[in-house]
């Protein structure tokens, strides 16, 4: 085995490179450094701790406490910006409760339920493929009209979409570390217009950006090393892993801990870099416990996993027939998460 799936080495390796390029575009300076620390399982950098390797990662995400409303977090972001209560910014009994009810609604039921909403959109983009099709477009509205239906929202689906999209990014400069600071909430404001529930705005923002991250990227790396005679549930479990939508998990320190043997003091800004702890920065075939690290782990996994691998298979399982090739990819360089601009294909 030379990849994900049979293959030769040189395709895997030229799909590893252009969608490592996604990464360095979109946040340069952040990436390159991780990049440049990754051999080491855990590395600290005055109060900030890089964690990398695979262990280490679902140690702290399991053992070790996490303040999630500290300044530089998604929960803290989501706290600032809501009144608070909603999954990202909880502990305890509330924050079970609600993994619950977001399991329940993403979870494999929920998805079954979904699937005809995003799976018709699908169909009337891809069913055929005349010239060339971007599928950034296509993969913006399945994401919207998931995050419609999955918030009751009546708003125009792709606008929604790119609501979520600009208050991702814009949040995103406040908790990815790296990154200038913008005192601006206009993309938020803007999204609270059209979902005035804070629990459906996280909920909307959330699904919307890490489907418009993963999904466009996947399919890149199935058409650059060829895999489209080999789509199946086991080959999108392992393109999520490869292209790690979200590629580091940005958290604090509730109390004093140690991770790999290094000591974290309460209030250490911790950057759990997922994309390392699941070997995505390698083709070599991985295991189970690596496909799941780009979800999380223990209680910080993410409840979206079956749907996101759900929405990949019936986007790959919809372009297989026509075998299609990149024409031209433009990473986009404001998006919160490394992710495509515009994804160019055309039958191949």
């Amino acid at each position: 085995m030379t990849g994900p799936v049979d293959g030769t080495a040189r395709t895997h390796r030229r799909a590893r490179r252009l969608d490592r390029q996604v990464y360095l575009r979109s946040h340069p300076v952040l990436f390159a450094l991780l990049a440049a620390t990754r051999r080491r399982p855990v590395v600290r950098l005055g109060r900030t701790v890089l964690v990398h390797g695979p262990e280490a990662y679902r140690e702290v995400l399991t053992r070790v406490p996490l303040d999630r409303t500290a300044e530089g977090t998604t929960g803290g972001a989501a706290a600032r910006r809501t009144d608070g209560g909603l999954l990202f910014d909880q502990d305890g009994g509330a924050h079970r409760a609600a993994r619950r009810d977001v399991t329940e609604l993403l979870g494999a039921h929920g998805t079954a339920q979904l699937g005809p909403v995003w799976q018709g959109v699908l169909d009337r983009h891809l069913t055929e493929l005349p010239g060339t099709i971007d599928l950034v477009d296509v993969v913006r509205e399945v994401a919207g009209v998931t995050a419609a239906a999955l918030t009751g929202s009546t708003a125009d689906p792709v606008a929604l979409a790119r609501a979520c999209s600009a208050a991702a990014a814009e949040a995103a400069r406040e908790h990815l570390p790296g990154l200038p600071r913008r005192a601006s909430t206009a993309a938020a404001d803007h999204l609270n217009s059209l979902l005035p529930h804070a629990r459906d705005a996280m909920l909307a923002v959330a699904a919307v950006n890490t489907t418009l991250a993963a999904l466009p990227r996947a399919a890149a790396w199935c058409a650059r090393a060829g895999l489209w005679d080999q789509v199946s549930p086991a080959l999108t479990v392992e393109l999520l892993r490869l292209t790690a939508a979200s590629p580091i998990l940005p958290r604090v320190a509730a109390a004093d801990a140690t991770a790999a043997g290094c000591p974290v003091g309460r209030g250490d800004r911790l950057v759990l870099v997922a994309r390392h702890a699941a070997g995505a920065h390698r083709t070599a075939p991985a295991g189970p416990q690596a496909a799941q690290a780009v979800f999380g782990a223990g209680p910080h996994a993410c409840p979206g996993a079956p749907l996101a691998r759900a929405q990949l298979t019936g986007l790959l399982t919809a372009l297989a027939p026509h075998r299609p090739v990149v024409v031209r990819a433009r990473a986009d360089r404001r998006a919160a998460l490394p992710g495509y601009a515009s994804l160019l294909v055309r039958k191949g």
